[in-house]
């Protein structure tokens, strides 16, 4: 069978299936069968990246526990330490994985964004793409973030002991507390682009994001206080302005995007009223 045959049955069927299935929905066996498929895909891309955190593993973990050696270096008795003998590897483990999380972060941010919107339009996927513009370079913006503030975290939590004491800070409870504020702040600033995103496709409205800006910007705050404690109220405002504004653009956007959205189906509901009332054609005549 020659390539242009192929290609033409290729074609014929997508066209079968679409005409069964006008509307793109999908039953549940194919559902499972796409979430498989893109959490292979994921974790293929979460892999990959693992091994490069692997690599940087040994000047990455020092960068991590340096906030810690600088309070040392202030008189403190201040260390990271391994309380079991196979804990080294657990550790390695997990910043591997963190790493594998960002590096990766282009892959399953879009395989995310395609499992909830499926069966992608043109113009869909160029908010898809637009999407990933957008949002890895966020997200590592949330990282670095969270890398900044991770110095005055430690010692706020560490200026809490009492005089006389040291800090022998176990290696178990450090690196998943600097791991968690990093991610937080990642995915805090992801956020608005993903109300943007569904917002664009139609299932999230600007005036519903609006009607709840209260609860949002409680939440901005309180995921500050969480993620990012210092020894004042400052250093949780100068974290909480950052995901106020991204907020307070992305509702514009919305809205904006929804009044033209109002005007272009207005214009379209005129232009078949216009048609319908031109009556029949000669053609519909005969």
């Amino acid at each position: 069978m020659s390539t242009a045959s192929q290609a033409g049955r290729t074609q014929r069927t997508r066209l079968s299936r679409k005409k069964r299935n006008p509307d793109g929905q999908m039953p549940l066996k194919d559902h499972l069968r796409e979430l498989r498929n893109r959490l292979i895909i994921s974790g293929i891309g979460l892999l990959l990246g693992a091994i490069v955190g692997f690599i940087v593993y040994q000047p990455f973990f020092s960068a991590l526990i340096d906030p810690v050696h600088r309070l040392s270096d202030e008189g403190r008795i201040v260390t990271v330490a391994f309380s079991a003998v196979g804990q080294p590897f657990d550790i390695m483990l997990q910043v591997a994985l963190f790493v594998g999380v960002v590096i990766s972060s282009p892959i399953w941010l879009y395989q995310v964004w395609a499992f909830v919107v499926p069966g992608l339009k043109k113009k869909e996927k160029r908010y898809a793409l637009g999407f990933i513009a957008a949002a890895v370079p966020l997200f590592v913006l949330g990282v670095v973030l969270g890398w900044m503030v991770l110095p005055e975290a430690v010692q706020f939590f560490v200026g809490l002991s009492p005089e006389g004491t040291a800090n022998v800070i176990t290696a178990d409870v450090y690196i998943p507390f600097v791991l968690r504020l990093f991610l937080a702040f990642g995915v805090a600033l992801v956020l608005p682009v993903v109300l943007v995103g569904l917002n664009l496709i139609g299932v999230l409205s600007g005036r519903q994001i609006l009607k709840h800006w209260r609860i949002t910007v409680f939440l901005i705050a309180l995921i500050a206080a969480l993620a990012a404690p210092g020894s004042d109220a400052m250093t949780m405002f100068y974290l909480a302005v950052p995901l106020v504004l991204l907020f307070g653009v992305a509702i514009i956007v919305c809205v904006v995007n929804d009044r033209r959205r109002a005007k272009r189906n207005a214009r379209l509901e005129r232009d078949n009223e216009d048609y319908l009332s031109a009556g029949p054609t000669p053609l519909q005549d005969l």
